[in-house]
């Protein structure tokens, strides 16, 4: 069932149960506010009759005669009946109306008024002590009157129920109209995006609604999608680039070697450059694997050093500063040695720490220092080069897959570092921020969360 046609019957079910509620206790209501009347009525006939049937010996000839004249129609011998103390009918010709019994005439005497229905009439009676002795005066009326009124009053709401449950549904299925039309054309663009626009977000409709939430969820859906789509594609791009020189030259050495017999020395250097390429290679399977989640790491969240990481690094990266002529300067400023203690994955943060530290060695054309402090009770990690800095275009995107800045020239790189890295630290709820300038150097201040 559509939503349209799901908002049309539960409106057309909600006003009908509504109007039947409604009408039901209009109906009754009126029900009992006309029988009500019908009775007073009733009641008003017969103390006139009384009046004129029991008063006439008190009352002047003129008199009672003005009294018959004006209530002739009300007063009619065929609907009064006038029992005395002994339970029979002295006047009126009402004479043995089988629905008045001896129970009535007991009830009227002891409550000084009954009344009834049955057989289609109304019945009323009064208690009406006289000189000539204790008289019940019983009056009845027809009560078609009534029952007609009932009827009409039935076919009236039953009209309005039906033409009120016709109009709600054709009104709804014009408002649903109106009000799904925004889902329906979200429906119709999500249903024209394809593989190759699959980025292209839906115009917002600005009307802050749920529509409006729906919109933003949906094109948040799609950045996503395109994301991984896009890190698929890079991926495969990045392999067949990145593998191709590590494999050609895999493949090249070997073929030259395999021409004529070579000495032992020659043998391992090649062996040696050989196991240097496959090194290349799985590091960088390793790394994309980290960033898809593919590996899962066995090691569980605990307590680490932050400065032994560092330490570690230190010991790593040593060599290859020396290397470019350059070195690793640490500086620890941080009087509060708990604030070194950090709970975390010791492979993942080593990791990223490690890719920090070694871009800013292959960059740099100075020392690396890297400093340790604390500020607002939060541990902070510096790591400062004098390199050539990155251009303030790239800034934005350095930490996306994949991408380096325009001025690395020929020096080597996959584009993953800093990527893994800041994602690595979001795990860990590790900020990091990056300031450059070119020509001067690159600050990573790394802000670490409190650590209670």
């Amino acid at each position: 069932m559509t939503l349209r046609n799901r908002f049309t019957l539960i409106s057309s079910l909600s006003f009908g149960i509504v109007s039947i509620v409604t009408f039901v206790v209009i109906f009754f209501a009126y029900y009992d506010s006309t029988k009500i009347f019908y009775f007073e009525k009733l009641r008003n006939t017969a103390l006139i009759s009384a009046i004129y049937y029991l008063e006439k010996d008190e009352l002047p000839k003129d008199r009672h005669a003005q009294i018959k004249k004006e209530y002739d129609y009300l007063i009619q011998n065929n609907r009064v009946a006038v029992f005395n103390q002994n339970n029979v009918v002295t006047f009126g010709q009402n004479l043995s109306d089988p629905n008045i019994k001896l129970r009535h005439l007991q009830i009227a005497r002891n409550n000084k008024g009954v009344q009834f229905m049955s057989d289609n009439s109304f019945y009323y009676g009064i208690f009406y002590p006289d000189n000539q002795g204790d008289f019940v005066v019983f009056v009845k009326s027809s009560n078609d009157s009534f029952r007609s009124q009932m009827i009409r009053l039935s076919v009236i709401m039953l009209s309005v129920l039906v033409i009120g449950l016709l109009v709600i549904y054709f009104l709804s299925r014009y408002l649903s109209k109106i009000v799904y039309k925004p889902i329906s054309n979200v429906v119709e663009r999500i249903n024209k995006v394809d593989y190759n626009n699959i980025s292209t977000a839906i115009t917002s409709t600005n009307t802050n609604d749920e529509i409006e939430e729906l919109i933003k969820s949906y094109n948040k859906l799609l950045g996503r999608i395109s994301e991984s789509m896009l890190l698929q594609q890079n991926f495969i791009n990045y392999v067949s680039h990145e593998f191709k020189t590590p494999l050609a030259a895999i493949s090249g050495n070997l073929e030259v070697f395999a021409q004529k017999d070579r000495t032992p020395e020659e043998y391992k250097s090649v062996a040696k450059e050989s196991l240097d390429h496959v090194y290349e290679i799985e590091n960088i399977l390793n790394n994309l694997l980290l960033m898809s989640g593919m590996a899962k790491l066995e090691a569980s969240h605990k307590q680490i050093r932050i400065d032994e990481l560092i330490w570690k690094i230190y010991a790593k990266l040593e060599s290859e500063a020396k290397e470019k002529q350059s070195g690793i300067a640490i500086r620890l400023n941080v009087t509060r040695p708990a604030l070194l203690e950090f709970p975390g994955n010791e492979t993942l943060l080593y990791l990223a720490l490690y890719n920090i530290v070694q871009n800013a060695i292959k960059y740099s054309q100075g020392p690396v220092t890297i400093i340790l402090s604390e500020k607002n009770s939060r541990l902070q990690v510096e790591v400062k080069d004098h390199g050539r800095g990155i251009p303030e275009e790239d800034l934005t995107k350095i930490t996306e897959t994949f991408y380096r800045g325009k001025n690395v020239d020929n020096i080597k790189g996959s584009g993953i570092g800093l990527s893994l890295s800041k994602s690595i630290f979001d795990h860990h709820h590790i900020s990091m921020k990056i300031d450059s300038t070119v020509n001067k150097g690159t600050v990573v201040l790394l802000t670490f969360p409190l650590n209670i």
